[in-house]
């Protein structure tokens, strides 16, 4: 039983590692779809903060 159990155990790991080996690189569309992202992540916040000084200035 235990020859089986470890066994398995090294299946199961040099099947883990055969997985992280295959995954695929981003390609150049990808790329451009985070940095898209993160503009328009980084815009809204800056929107946000304009609305938040708005409302600060028209409760004074």
């Amino acid at each position: 039983m235990t020859t089986f159990k470890t066994s398995l155990f090294a299946f199961v790991a040099a099947l883990s590692l055969a997985m992280a080996a295959c995954q695929p690189h981003e390609g150049p569309a990808e790329r451009a779809g985070k940095s898209i992202d993160n503009a328009a992540e980084k815009a809204g916040q800056k929107i946000e903060n304009a609305g938040e000084k708005i409302e600060d200035a028209a409760k004074k």
